[in-house]
Protein backbone atom coordinates (compact mmCIF):
# COMPACT_ATOMS: atom_id res chain seq x y z
CA UNK A 1 0.00 0.00 0.00
CA UNK A 2 1.32 3.01 -1.22
CA UNK A 3 1.53 6.51 0.98
CA UNK A 4 -1.15 9.15 -1.20
CA UNK A 5 1.34 12.52 0.15
CA UNK A 6 -1.42 14.44 -1.20
CA UNK A 7 -3.83 13.53 1.58
CA UNK A 8 -0.67 13.29 3.86
CA UNK A 9 0.47 16.48 3.36
CA UNK A 10 -2.27 18.36 2.98
CA UNK A 11 -3.18 21.92 2.54
CA UNK A 12 0.20 22.89 3.02
CA UNK A 13 2.03 22.38 -0.47
CA UNK A 14 -1.00 25.00 -2.02
CA UNK A 15 -0.31 27.15 0.42
CA UNK A 16 3.39 27.49 0.16
CA UNK A 17 2.86 27.88 -3.71
CA UNK A 18 0.15 30.33 -2.77
CA UNK A 19 2.39 32.16 -0.52
CA UNK A 20 5.46 32.20 -3.19
CA UNK A 21 3.03 33.85 -5.85
CA UNK A 22 1.91 36.43 -3.24
CA UNK A 23 5.54 37.15 -2.92
CA UNK A 24 6.07 38.10 -6.11
CA UNK A 25 3.03 40.55 -6.15
CA UNK A 26 4.40 41.92 -3.50
CA UNK A 27 7.46 42.47 -4.51
CA UNK A 28 6.36 43.78 -7.59
CA UNK A 29 3.79 46.67 -5.73
CA UNK A 30 7.32 47.50 -3.91
CA UNK A 31 9.56 47.86 -7.05
CA UNK A 32 6.94 49.95 -8.60
CA UNK A 33 6.92 52.42 -5.74
CA UNK A 34 7.76 55.28 -8.14
CA UNK A 35 6.05 54.34 -11.14
CA UNK A 36 3.41 57.01 -12.05
CA UNK A 37 -0.11 55.52 -12.62
CA UNK A 38 0.99 51.96 -10.92
CA UNK A 39 -1.77 50.44 -9.44
CA UNK A 40 -0.73 48.09 -6.41
CA UNK A 41 -2.64 44.82 -5.97
CA UNK A 42 -2.53 41.78 -3.44
CA UNK A 43 -4.28 38.40 -3.36
CA UNK A 44 -6.99 37.33 -1.00
CA UNK A 45 -5.25 34.33 0.14
CA UNK A 46 -8.14 32.60 1.75
CA UNK A 47 -10.22 32.52 -1.77
CA UNK A 48 -7.63 31.61 -3.90
CA UNK A 49 -6.49 28.81 -1.12
CA UNK A 50 -10.05 28.03 -1.54
CA UNK A 51 -10.16 27.59 -5.25
CA UNK A 52 -6.81 25.66 -5.26
CA UNK A 53 -8.22 23.32 -3.17
CA UNK A 54 -11.60 23.00 -4.96
CA UNK A 55 -9.81 22.74 -8.74
CA UNK A 56 -7.82 20.03 -7.57
CA UNK A 57 -4.62 19.56 -9.58
CA UNK A 58 -5.22 22.08 -11.84
CA UNK A 59 -2.52 24.38 -10.33
CA UNK A 60 -2.23 28.08 -9.61
CA UNK A 61 -3.93 30.15 -13.10
CA UNK A 62 -3.31 34.03 -11.60
CA UNK A 63 -2.35 35.12 -15.25
CA UNK A 64 -6.37 35.63 -15.70
CA UNK A 65 -5.94 38.19 -12.34
CA UNK A 66 -9.22 36.59 -11.12
CA UNK A 67 -7.62 36.51 -7.68
CA UNK A 68 -4.77 39.32 -7.77
CA UNK A 69 -7.05 42.59 -6.34
CA UNK A 70 -6.39 46.05 -6.51
CA UNK A 71 -5.33 47.47 -3.27
CA UNK A 72 -7.37 50.42 -2.30
CA UNK A 73 -4.58 53.07 -0.88
CA UNK A 74 -5.67 55.06 2.54
CA UNK A 75 -3.71 58.12 1.13
CA UNK A 76 -3.90 58.15 -2.83
CA UNK A 77 -1.29 60.41 -4.99
CA UNK A 78 -1.52 62.84 -7.31
CA UNK A 79 0.14 60.28 -10.04
CA UNK A 80 -1.93 57.74 -10.06
CA UNK A 81 0.48 55.68 -8.16
CA UNK A 82 -1.49 53.29 -5.35
CA UNK A 83 1.62 51.61 -3.92
CA UNK A 84 2.03 52.88 -0.39
CA UNK A 85 5.52 51.32 0.98
CA UNK A 86 4.87 50.50 4.60
CA UNK A 87 1.85 48.69 3.66
CA UNK A 88 3.45 46.67 1.18
CA UNK A 89 6.48 46.38 3.59
CA UNK A 90 4.29 44.86 6.14
CA UNK A 91 2.06 42.89 3.58
CA UNK A 92 5.53 41.08 2.56
CA UNK A 93 6.96 40.82 6.07
CA UNK A 94 3.91 38.61 7.20
CA UNK A 95 3.76 36.91 4.13
CA UNK A 96 7.29 35.76 4.90
CA UNK A 97 6.33 34.59 7.85
CA UNK A 98 3.64 33.06 7.07
CA UNK A 99 5.20 30.82 4.06
CA UNK A 100 8.08 29.80 7.01
CA UNK A 101 5.11 28.55 9.15
CA UNK A 102 3.27 26.59 6.18
CA UNK A 103 7.18 24.88 5.46
CA UNK A 104 7.53 24.38 9.03
CA UNK A 105 4.55 22.41 8.83
CA UNK A 106 5.19 20.92 5.55
CA UNK A 107 8.51 19.29 7.30
CA UNK A 108 6.80 18.41 10.23
CA UNK A 109 4.55 16.14 8.27
CA UNK A 110 7.50 14.95 6.29
CA UNK A 111 9.59 14.24 9.37
CA UNK A 112 6.33 12.31 10.66
CA UNK A 113 6.00 10.25 7.63
CA UNK A 114 9.86 8.79 7.79
CA UNK A 115 9.54 7.65 11.33
CA UNK A 116 6.20 6.15 10.55
CA UNK A 117 7.77 4.62 7.15
CA UNK A 118 11.12 3.62 9.84
CA UNK A 119 8.45 1.41 11.99
CA UNK A 120 9.03 4.21 14.78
Amino acid sequence: MGINFVKALGVHPDALELRAERTKVLASNIANESTPGYKARDLDFAATLKQMQDDGDNGLALDDGVNAKYRIPYHPTRDGNTVELGVEQAAFSQNASDFQTSLTFVGMKIKGLAKAIGGQ
